[in-house]
């Protein structure tokens, strides 16, 4: 992910409804949610809701399709991953450091 791609992707998370929004689609997974079922999810009123569905759209964290005469959003996981990765990229001198670098959380050592 270039920097300017990420600058974009935070500034279009980095409003109350629209995290809330995003945070809903990445919950609904690959099937997503239809703009009605977002508004109730997340009680931003329709008119607004437009607006910030918008701009995550721009920001390419979602994506619009046509079904029937329902519009369903999605949430964008390749645009989310590589913004972590972004973000992570070379963290702790490049080695494993956190849950965000490795795919499984190391097991808890037992203390006897």
């Amino acid at each position: 992910m270039e920097t300017n791609d990420a600058v974009l992707a935070l500034s279009a998370l980095a409003q109350t409804s629209r995290l809330a929004v995003f945070r809903a689609l990445v919950q609904a997974g690959p099937a997503g949610l239809a703009a009605g079922r977002i508004a109730e999810a997340t009680g931003i009123p329709p008119s607004s809701l437009s607006f910030h569905l918008k701009e995550l759209t721009h920001a390419n964290l979602a994506h619009a399709r046509q079904d029937g005469r329902f519009v369903i959003y999605t949430a964008q996981f390749d645009t989310m991953n590589a913004l972590l990765g972004f973000l992570t990229d070379n963290c702790c001198g490049g080695n494993p450091c956190s849950p965000v670098c490795a795919p499984v959380c190391p097991p808890e050592k037992e203390f006897s």
